[in-house]
């Protein structure tokens, strides 16, 4: 990646029907095995070219890889499901229990807040508990109280058409869907961002085009290399003047076409513009660009560059560096096909 100085039967028709079984068996085997060995087998329907799948965030991590939420804090909030009488082993199940009230089509999810109590020494009769709740606004949660005396893990959820920011630059806005649920520490940072009325320093520094390695689609090309250029535009994400905590390692998945990930721990980060398999789960991606604005990191990847060389790896620094504003966007969307505008 490379960072800025400073990845036998009875009878005849008895046998025939058992020699189609087989065949089909070896068929199904073959298909089976192919996908697993070659990781461009159904790229075309990958799973970040899916409105959908980006509405919930789903790019194949395990079960409880994306229920992650955040120790010793509490959020607020109206309760949809009272804890004292709704009680789990792990904060991985309250999360999905509140999972399974935002995984409707056709509206604004019914919880969007889970908060479990997982100390047993420190909650004594209240372990287990797991409250369910629902936000005013999402993108600025109610926060109870924090700290080390605090007892309780919280976890935020967005459902279809919420949990999107902007990344405004004079190009276009980079309209990106927050991850909370995979990267709660990651996405915390970002919505604090948002509080912000400027973000000076935060800025795109670095962009690099697919080159020859990989199609339109992100698609690695056979036999083509890995690099350079690295398809993607890279950046900084830190205000001048607020001091940056170090990120802890989060979800890691495949980084596909669309995924915003941080270098390390902060405060860089990159937007891939391909399907990176070979960086295989190296980064903590806590977010993922809406596809059909993907147009405007392929206009940012087209600006004039210079080449550098950072820790002995070439790359493509930009002349003009990009700056970027994060922006918060109306509480609900809708359909992420629609056109959105910032508040």
């Amino acid at each position: 990646m490379g960072r800025r100085l400073n990845d036998p039967e009875h009878s005849r028709f008895a046998s025939l029907i058992l020699l189609s079984v087989a065949l089909l068996s070896c068929v199904l085997v073959y298909a089976v095995v192919s996908t697993f060995l070659n990781p461009n087998v159904g790229s075309q329907d990958s799973s970040f070219e899916s409105l959908e799948m980006v509405a919930s965030g789903d790019f194949g991590e395990k079960k409880d890889e994306c229920c992650r939420g955040i120790e010793n804090l509490e959020l607020w909030g109206p309760a949809v499901k009272w804890g004292s009488e709704f009680k789990f082993n792990s904060s991985a199940e309250c999360c999905q229990a509140c999972k399974t009230m935002c995984s409707g089509n056709d509206g604004p999810c019914l919880c969007d807040t889970w908060v479990f109590c997982g100390n047993k020494e420190a909650c004594g009769s209240r372990f287990g508990e797991c409250w369910l709740k629902k936000q005013k606004d999402p993108l600025s949660p109610d926060r109870q109280d924090a700290g080390k005396s605090v007892i309780w893990t919280s976890g935020l959820i967005f459902g279809k058409g919420e949990g999107i920011v902007g990344m405004e630059t004079e190009y276009g806005t980079l309209h990106i869907k927050l991850f909370p649920d995979c990267a709660p520490y990651s996405v915390a940072y970002i919505l604090e961002l948002l509080t912000m009325r400027h973000c000076v320093g935060c800025q795109f520094y670095r962009a690099e085009s697919r080159g020859q390695s990989w199609d339109s689609e992100g698609n690695h090309i056979k036999d083509a290399p890995y690099g350079p250029p690295f398809a993607l535009i890279q950046g900084i994400l830190e205000a001048q003047g607020t001091p940056f905590n170090k990120m802890p390692t989060e979800a890691c998945p495949t980084i596909r076409r669309g995924s915003v990930a941080w270098i390390g721990s902060g405060p860089e980060f990159f937007i891939s513009l391909a399907n990176h398999g070979e960086w295989k789960n190296s980064y903590t991606v806590f977010g993922s660009v809406l596809p059909e604005d993907m147009e405007v990191a392929e206009k940012i990847v087209q600006l004039p560059t210079k080449s550098d060389v950072w820790n002995n790896i070439n790359v493509s620094v930009l002349e003009k560096p990009v700056p970027l504003i994060v922006r918060r966007m109306k509480k609900s969307l809708g359909d992420l096909n629609s056109n959105v505008k910032p508040e």
